[in-house]
């Protein structure tokens, strides 16, 4: 009985040991391991060149030369094409035309300017600029205008209303020996006649301000057709004046070319597409409005592209834009980043993907 009794205690010490282990095995899990998300934003965008132009012509007429292709390369200032029209003039002809207006307008300035130094400036003038002048003396003619209006009529029994504004009336009006009515006439023409000298010194004044204005932009015309380096900041005067020819505003690759030697060109009409090929940007495309607040001008950038794999190029985020637009229902933001690595493979349009590092 006791041998019985023995096992049983046993076996319940067992049961008893087994639930305890149990127990805290479940109090005390194992924890498990977190997945952290790369710290960056990622964005699609296309490739860009930093600038591009898209040429018009601004004139009419027949391509007679066609100097370069697509895919070549120009200079600032070379000749893509030359149209032949009556109303288009080239480079040369340009510039000696713009010698003459300048020559011109030299001269007008030195006319209009001997005009106003010959005339008499009126003693009370002094110390009043011309417009002032004009001012002062409407002033006195309304006056006087008022005060003589009373006397304009004079009843005369031999000749009806008399009106003293007519000089031939004078003998009349003195024989009613009406001095109020002689001075009132009297003081409106002397403010008629201060009124006209400050009309006429106005008009001369003007002259000369209108020929200095003809001359800044003669001589502006001047020196931006004649810039020995073809500057950018000049093409658009060149392209107006000197419409003869198709140049390069800029040195870079033609990447569309219309233009062909026979064929009619039209004004207004993008013949020409040019592009500065030395830098290139990558513009986003879906950057919402969640992830643009993380952004910041100057911030590191790792760009790939589709087309070149295996290949991470780095950049810079240049700006981000102010304007949003919407894109399958969201909000996104335009960021342009500066690539500060290049590759002879990149092409205007090509797909990327931008990681803006945080």
């Amino acid at each position: 009985m006791k041998r019985i009794k023995f096992v049983l205690l046993l076996a319940l010490a067992l049961i008893l040991s087994a639930c305890s282990s149990m127990s805290s095995n479940q109090a005390t899990p194992t924890p498990i391991a977190t997945v952290t998300a790369p710290n960056v934003v990622i964005a699609q965008g296309r490739l860009e060149p930093t600038r591009y132009t898209d040429i018009a012509l601004n004139a009419s007429g027949l391509v007679m030369e066609v100097n370069a292709k697509e895919g070549d390369a120009v200079t600032a200032g070379e000749v893509i094409a030359t149209l032949k029209s009556n109303d288009a003039q080239t480079l040369e002809e340009a510039q000696a035309k713009a010698s003459e207006q300048l020559t011109t307008a030299y001269q007008k300035l030195r006319d209009t300017q001997l005009k106003l130094d010959n005339f008499a400036v009126p003693s009370d003038f002094t110390g009043q600029t011309p417009t002032e002048a004009l001012s002062t003396t409407l002033d006195k003619l309304n006056k006087a205008r008022d005060k003589f209006e009373p006397y304009r009529f004079i009843w005369d029994p031999r000749w009806g209303n008399v009106n003293l504004d007519d000089p031939k009336n004078y003998k009349i009006v003195a024989r009613h020996a009406n001095v109020d009515a002689l001075e009132a006439k009297k003081g409106l023409d002397d403010a008629w006649t201060m009124y006209r000298k400050a009309v006429q010194w106005m008009g001369l004044s003007t002259d000369v301000e209108n020929a200095k204005t003809d001359l800044d932009q003669a001589l502006k015309d001047y020196n931006n057709l004649n810039d020995p380096s073809f500057g950018e900041d000049t093409a658009g005067v060149r392209a107006a004046l000197a419409n003869a020819e198709v140049r390069a505003p800029f040195t870079g690759v033609i990447t569309n070319q219309k233009l062909k030697i026979g064929e009619f060109a039209a004004s207004g009409q993008t013949m020409v597409t040019i592009e500065d090929t030395s830098n290139w940007v990558v513009k986003t495309t879906d950057l919402t409005e969640i992830d643009v607040v993380n952004v910041k001008e100057g911030q590191p950038v790792d760009v790939t592209l589709d087309a070149i794999p295996g290949k991470t190029f780095r950049g810079n985020v240049l700006s981000i834009g102010n304007n949003y637009t919407k894109n399958q229902g969201d909000i996104v933001y335009e960021v342009t980043v500066l690539l500060t690595d290049r590759d002879p493979a990149m092409r205007w349009g090509m797909t990327a993907e931008v990681k803006f590092q945080k």
